[in-house]
Parts: structure tokens; sequence; C-alpha cells
């Protein structure tokens, strides 16, 4: 229970609206703590409201939030003054990133672990929901006494006179937010204008890009067509696919010409453009290829010519490279072709 010294003119509901402001808090994904820095947070609020303060001791804290038993010791065990700390840190980050608007603001002030709960409405730090008095007080032998510990130094914040619950009119703390605020504003309008300064110096200095269409409009275009596999066998057709797929990867190496996929010669375009068509016929070990190319302007034959091999002797693969070989050093060199240069 809260003692009634601490609810005098205090609404009743108002330890209900801090439990309210805490499920807020643990629920906003800004409040940035691991699990048992939220289970802390809970401990020490629903404490302070059921009247425990002066029971939140490191020792305490540490066998109900994070399971020491009762040979803890504080001094070779800063478990509760480092998740305090990190507590600390991310209530002051929550309230600075989203919760500025906040009626109530939930603290842990320096040198204790009692929250202390003020009204955020008009940044006053007015206590709302009342705790005991004496809080946290300091009793002779007790392990957070000793000179230097965070909660026993003399003139304590808590244990002496002048606690910012005990003293009207005491001057506001000074939060990160109160730094970060004016200094954050003018900084975000300068580098606005920065930006705006950047962009178009960017536009002036860079060189303007190419059309990728420039570069190809002087080069002879050239569509390699699915050669037609004659007689119906299989190995005419592989024959006819894999010649066609050589002559693709070949001619790809000419720099003064550009390979087109088939079905593109209709698309205009200010060059030369041909195309290469051919057929396979597979007599028992004789494979008869004849290979012909047009010009796509007029319909016009420009080369045409027929190969022979005899399979027995070389495998498929070998026939297919050393025919599309042959057929790409007569096609690059044919004075027809306007641009296209000899193979490198």
């Amino acid at each position: 229970m809260v003692p009634e010294e601490g609810q005098a003119g205090q609404p009743r509901q108002e330890p209900e609206n801090v439990r309210l402001q805490l499920d807020r808090i643990l629920a906003s994904p800004e409040f940035l703590a691991p699990e048992r820095g939220r289970r802390f947070l809970q401990y020490i609020v629903e404490e302070t409201l059921d009247g425990r303060g002066e029971q939140l001791k490191a020792s305490t804290i540490a066998q109900a939030v994070f399971g020491r038993d009762a040979s803890f010791d504080a001094q070779n065990d800063p478990v509760v003054r480092i998740e305090a700390g990190r507590i600390r840190r991310a209530l002051e980050r929550y309230y600075l990133v989203c919760g500025h608007s906040d009626l109530i603001e939930i603290t842990i002030p320096k040198g204790g672990y009692a929250p202390h709960f003020s009204s955020g409405e008009d940044g006053s730090n007015a206590e709302i929901a009342a705790a005991p008095n004496g809080e946290n007080k300091q009793q002779p032998g007790h392990e957070q006494g000793q000179p230097g510990h965070e909660q026993g130094q003399p003139g304590h914040e808590q244990g002496q006179p002048g606690h910012e619950r005990g003293q009207p009119g005491r001057e506001r703390p000074l939060r990160y937010r109160d730094l970060l605020l004016p200094i954050g504003i003018p900084a975000l309008f300068g580098a606005i204008a920065v930006l705006a300064l950047i962009r178009p110096l960017e536009s002036y200095l860079s060189p303007s890009e190419t059309p990728p269409t420039a570069t190809s409009t002087s080069k002879t275009r050239i569509v390699v067509e699915p050669f037609a596999a004659l007689g119906g066998t299989a190995r005419g057709a592989d024959l006819a696919k894999g010649l066609a797929d050589q002559l693709i990867a070949k001619l790809m190496k000419v720099d003064s010409l550009v390979v087109l996929a088939p079905g593109r010669s209709g698309v205009e375009t200010s060059g030369s453009l041909f195309n290469l068509q051919g057929s396979t016929l597979v007599e028992g070990t004789v494979l008869h290829l004849h290979v012909r190319l047009i010009n796509g302007a007029d319909g016009a034959v420009v080369w045409a010519n027929q190969y022979d091999r005899d399979l027995r002797d070389q495998t498929t693969l070998d026939v297919e490279d050393e025919i599309a070989a042959e057929i790409i050093l007569e096609i690059s060199t044919s004075r027809k072709l306007n641009g296209a240069g000899p193979l490198p």
C-alpha cells in the first residue's frame, strides 16, 4: 500500500496510470532493453508503487530479478548497477525519440534504484505516484552504505535535505533532449541547405551519359536465326542447334558486329542489318550444311556456302567448332558487310 503521507492531494488512480505508462514503454519498439532489463524496470516500479521502495537494494533486486542467491555481494558482482545504468539510458532514449508527449515520465535517479514518476505534460518533476518517506534511506552497516558506493555517498540525492521531491520550485534537471533539440533543428536545416547546393552541382559537373544505342548504331548488326534440321534425325537436330550457338558465341567476339536475338530483324535501326540462316542434313555419317547471309534491307543473298563433314573421325563438338570458325572467318572478311572487320 502507498502510505497516506504520499497520497495527500493525489488522485487515487495515479498508480494505475503509472502502470499504464510502464506498459506503454515496455511495448514500444523504441525502448531498447533486453528481457532482463525489462524485468528489472517492471520490478522496481511495482515495488515502489506497493510501498516497498525502501527495500530496493542491490541484494534484493539481484535475488528477485537476476536469480542470485543470498550470498550476493554487490561489490564483486555489479550486475544490478550495470543494468540500472542501461535502463536509465533506454528510458532517456525512449522519451527523447517518441515519449516526449507522454503524460507520465518514469526515470531512475542516479545513486539509487527507486524510480521517480513525474508529470511529463508540462515538464515538471512533481511526483504523481507517491512513494514512502525515507525510500532508499541508508541504514548503518547497509551493504550499499560503504564509501564510494553509488547509494551511500554523502549528500546523496535521495537521502539528504533538498531531494527533488521535497523542494518546491527546484530547477528542472537537464536532459539529453534539452541539449539535442536546440542543436538538431539548426543542423537539420543546414544539411538540407547543403544538399540543395550539392544536387545542382552534381548535375552540372557530371558528364551527360551517352544513350546506349548511340555506340551500336554505327556497327553492322547480324541475326543468327535457328538452323533448320532436315531429314528428321536426332543427330541432325543437335548439330543444327549446336552450330547456331557456336556461331553466336564467335560472332560476339568481332568488335565491329552486333549480334541480335532472333526475331529482332524487324526493329527500326539506322545501320546495316544481316540475317544468317542455315540448314543441316545428316546422311549416314556425313553432315551436309548449307549457310547463307541475307541483307535485311532488301532480302538479297550476299554470301552463301556449303560444308560437308565426315562425322566418323570427329566428335560433334569438334565439328561444330571447326565449321563455325570457318564461317565466321569468311563472313567477317566479306566486303559486303559494311564495317565488319576480321576476327582479332
